[in-house]
């Protein structure tokens, strides 16, 4: 679970994940940078619980690291989803 690592370190994967998220996913967000890394940090704590729940990997592999930027790429799309739907 998430106290293997810590919360600090899934906050610093997040950072780093929203960061790639944002490279692979370019265009415009309303809120920028700072809302694309918020939403890493969403997606890294997410994925590193869900992952570590269930058991798709250990603490400390490399796969902490994959699916934090997936997980921030989700929730990057379903933010953009969403405000696409308001506009």
């Amino acid at each position: 679970m998430l106290e293997d690592h810590g919360w600090l370190w899934w906050i610093l994967i997040g950072l780093v994940a929203g960061a790639l998220a944002k490279l692979i996913m370019p265009g415009k967000d309303p809120g920028g940078c700072v809302v694309t890394i918020l939403l890493g940090i969403a997606g890294a704590l997410l994925m590193g619980f869900i992952g570590h729940t269930i058991g798709w990997y250990e603490p400390g592999e490399g796969a902490d690291f994959i699916a934090a930027v997936i997980g921030a790429l989700i929730i990057l799309v379903i933010y953009r989803l969403v405000l696409k739907r308001k506009a």
